[in-house]
């Protein structure tokens, strides 16, 4: 079994980790950007949560204690817990990082794009960066703990339920970034049901990661499949739920579904061309009633 990567021993998974972390350290673009102290604060940080994430996945979460992983790191059990307040954030552990991402994406200082293609896109990133941060030789073992990961949360309630309070305060930023990027109030329900079906991407990406994770295709592979479900349900979330309805209602939901997407995708596709030419023709409109205010006054 030593070269299943489902039975990986604990001391290959914390040097799996540490090789991420010191390929994090050794980042260009965060040594620029940031202090020494910083740096090293960074550092420890996702050691300790790294560390921690391959004892759990080895032992069992409510097993292994927070001292054990102090121990396991050469820091006392306080240092931890300056790092992480709770148990459970040293696995949650990108909570800040999401939040700060869909701010900056979904908010008035982000790209002039539409929040679906923004969120896609931010997802895209995230599953590319992790894919990249991996040794080609270890690549099968990371797939693995992947689903280790995704299994740990299945099997322990605690992890369940701070998931979900996570979760539910990506909604908050998503809806309070889109408010003010509309100029709304974020307890409107058009950013609240925008921001719940945002967020709902999140948890597509998560599920896919671990159903493609079985150790039959190549890395690769299930980052492009990974990426192909968020873009699914994106596209599924920009047509409109009312194109799932038809498809429930209907005899051949999958390929009805899909005609009814790319049907309201074309729609869509023409009401834009319709409201530029009505813009166009209103300039025009407007060009050559100013042109003859002269003419009209002379008269």
């Amino acid at each position: 079994m030593a070269d299943d990567p489902v039975s990986m021993e604990l001391p290959d998974l914390l040097r799996a980790l540490k090789r991420r972390s010191l390929r994090q350290g050794l980042d260009m673009t965060a040594v620029q950007t940031e202090g020494l102290r910083e740096r090293k604060k960074r550092l420890m940080r996702q050691l300790i949560s790294d560390t921690a994430t391959a004892m759990f996945l080895e032992g069992g979460f409510d097993s292994v204690k927070v001292s054990e992983v102090a121990a396991a790191c050469d820091v006392s059990e306080k240092t931890v817990y300056n790092y992480f307040p709770t148990k459970e954030s040293l696995v949650l552990d990108q909570e800040e990082a999401m939040i700060a991402d869909i701010r900056r994406a979904l908010g008035p200082d982000g790209a002039r794009i539409s929040p679906i293609d923004a969120a896609v896109a931010l997802i895209s990133d995230g599953i590319r960066q992790i894919f990249d941060f991996w040794d080609q030789d270890s690549e099968p073992a990371n797939l693995a703990m992947m689903r280790r990961f995704s299994e740990l949360f299945e099997r322990t309630p605690s992890l369940r339920a701070a998931q979900q309070d996570m979760m539910q305060r990506l909604v908050e930023a998503a809806a309070e970034a889109m408010a003010a990027r509309a100029g709304m109030d974020p307890e409107d329900p058009e950013p609240q049901i925008a921001a719940d079906a945002l967020i709902g991407l999140w948890r597509v990406q998560f599920r896919a990661l671990k159903k493609y994770s079985d150790g039959t295709r190549p890395p690769q592979e299930v980052r492009d499949l990974v990426i192909a479900e968020v873009r699914r349900a994106a596209r599924l979330i920009d047509t409109g739920l009312w194109s799932f309805g038809a498809a429930v209602q209907g005899t051949d939901g999958r390929e009805q579904l899909k005609a009814a997407a790319e049907s309201a995708n074309e729609a869509r596709k023409q009401v834009v061309i319709a409201i530029r030419q009505a813009r166009r023709a209103w300039r025009q409109v407007m060009s050559e009633a100013h042109q003859d205010r002269p003419a009209v006054r002379r008269r």
